[in-house]
This record gives structure tokens, C-alpha cells and sequence, in this order.
């Protein structure tokens, strides 16, 4: 048997894939056809225009998809850490789980409200994402945590931590750098003038948003080891009508 055949593994490595694919595709399509400068633009400026927009919004619903997954499954797992250890509170996995969900939700908004169309909607689900994604992370933290060490070992604990550190300190800059840019009367266009006064508050901004984006990739592969040890199954009801 692959590793990738052991439980339900595959789940967060195929989102982890996935997601990378995703911001490296529309982004080397976007660069190629000369969209975007190649210094770090925003994630959405690499799929505002066709066609990379069409690989982005179609592969991004995809990520928000297997993202739904992924989250599900962790909750379930907890959930029976909590029903044969009783090491974690029920409350902090449901509030993990709606806040991942949101943060999904965040993700699809962004897949369907281009930049350049809808700017609000799109703003919007990206606060979601970026916001309720780092909360996910915190909560998930504290999960394992509690679970030690049924939950995961001491050394994945600590990579989790460090992958959570990062997405929140990088957060604050790329949300106040960006209104920054945006109040102040920031360049609409996604071709920035390096001589513009906010110019490195737009670099700034960028840089952390990818920073961000990845940790929750490298989170979600963390996840690996520990879906190897369990699998979901679903049970059908059929009740008769009379």
C-alpha cells in the first residue's frame, strides 16, 4: 500500500497540491502574458484578466471544495478524540470547523467576484478567507494541544505553531498595508510605478499576503501523517414511507 492509499491522507496532500498549483499557474500564465510585474503582485492581480482568470476561479472553487474536506474530516477526527479521550473541549472543535468553513467560504467569494469587476464582493471574501483562515489555524493549535498526544506528536505540534505564527503576524500588514494603498490613493492599476511614495507599502502588502497564503498550505500538509489513521465512512437510512 502507498502512503498516499493509508486513510484519508491523500485529502490534505491533494489540497496542499492543489493550492500551490493554483497561485503558481495564474501566475506564470499572468507574467507570461505580461498582466502583471513579475515583483510580487497581489494573488487576485494574477487572476483578474483572461485567461488565467478562468484557470484561477475554476482551480480556487476547487481548493475551496477540497478545503471543505479537509476541514470536515479534521473535525471528525477530533470529534472521536473527544469521544474516547475526552481531552478537548467540543466547543473549540465546532468553533474551529465554522471558522474553517468561513474561511472556504472567504475562498469561493474570491474564485467568483474578479478584482477587477466586482471589487467590493471580491475584497470582501478576501478579508474572509485571509481572517477566518488564521483563526482556523489558532483554534487548531489549541486542539493539539489539548490532544497531546493523541492528537499529533510534539514536533508536528511545534511545526503547526510556527506555520501559525507566521500567517498571523504577516496578516496584519498585508490587511493595514493594503487599506493603506487603497485610502491614500494607491494605484488602481496592476502595474505599480516604483517611484510612487506607496509603493513599498503595496510590496509590503503583497508579500505578506503570499506569505500567508502559503502557511496555510504548509498547515494543511501537516494534516498528512496524522489522516493516515483514519478513515470516514457514511451510513444510508432508509426509513419507509407510509
Amino acid at each position: 500500500m502507498f502512503w498516499f492509499q493509508q486513510g484519508l491522507c491523500a485529502l490534505p496532500a491533494f489540497l496542499g497540491v492543489w493550492s500551490s498549483a493554483t497561485f503558481i499557474l495564474s501566475f506564470v500564465i499572468a507574467v507570461l502574458r505580461r498582466d502583471i510585474d513579475i515583483v510580487f503582485p497581489y494573488i487576485s492581480d494574477t487572476g483578474a484578466n483572461p485567461p488565467e482568470s478562468c484557470f484561477f476561479g475554476l482551480m480556487t472553487f476547487i481548493c475551496a471544495c477540497a478545503g471543505i474536506g479537509t476541514i470536515y474530516a479534521r473535525y471528525k477526527f477530533v470529534e472521536k478524540l473527544i469521544e474516547d479521550q475526552n481531552v478537548v473541549c467540543s466547543g473549540l472543535n465546532t468553533t474551529a470547523l465554522v471558522f474553517g468553513m468561513f474561511s472556504c467560504l472567504g475562498m469561493s467569494v474570491v474564485a467568483t467576484f474578479q478584482e477587477t469587476t466586482v471589487t467590493i464582493g471580491h475584497d470582501v471574501g478576501a478579508i474572509m478567507f485571509f481572517v477566518s483562515g488564521v483563526l482556523y489555524t489558532i483554534f487548531q493549535c489549541l486542539i493539539s494541544h489539548k490532544g497531546h498526544p493523541y492528537d499529533c506528536s510534539k514536533y508536528v505540534f511545534g511545526i503547526r505553531v510556527g506555520i501559525m505564527v507566521v500567517a498571523l503576524v504577516t496578516l496584519f500588514p498585508t490587511v493595514i498595508c493594503a487599506i493603506i494603498c487603497a485610502r491614500f490613493g494607491g494605484q488602481s492599476t496592476m502595474h505599480w510605478d516604483k517611484d510612487n511614495e506607496l509603493y513599498p507599502l503595496h510590496l509590503a502588502s503583497a508579500i505578506c499576503e503570499w506569505i500567508v497564503a502559503f502557511s496555510f498550505v504548509f498547515f494543511f500538509f501537516t494534516y498528512i501523517h496524522d489522516f493516515k489513521r483514519f478513515t470516514l465512512q457514511v451510513t444510508t437510512v432508509y426509513e419507509q414511507l407510509h
